[in-house]
């Protein structure tokens, strides 16, 4: 289980790197500052999931989850919000190490 969200934390991180290096890109590009929010880089992606995730949360869970919490999310940027999903998942799939010495309680 650990290492299957160890993996997680790793594909979270690596889609937080490109995104990152894709809105530096776009910013030298542009010269000016380009950050992609989450909602519009998934929207470019694949837009039937994003509406169906959308009909599916209003329906079945509550509307109130969609519009203000869901809704925020999506218009952070892209990278910020794998970079969060990252730390959590090794956070959660961290193991703290035994201590060691004389005094470690076996």
């Amino acid at each position: 289980m650990r290492f299957l969200l160890r993996v997680i934390s790793m594909l979270a991180l690596v889609v937080a790197v490109i995104s990152g290096v894709v809105d530096a890109i776009k910013s030298v590009a542009a010269s000016q500052i380009v950050i992609t929010p989450l909602g519009a880089d998934w929207y470019s992606l694949s837009p039937d999931t994003l509406n169906l995730t959308q009909a599916v949360v209003q329906r079945n869970v509550h509307p109130f989850i969609w519009d203000p919490i869901i809704q925020w999310i999506l218009l952070q940027p892209t990278w910020a919000v794998f970079l969060v999903l990252s730390l959590l998942f090794y956070l959660i799939a961290w193991k703290r190490p035994r201590a060691a010495g004389r005094f470690s309680a076996t």
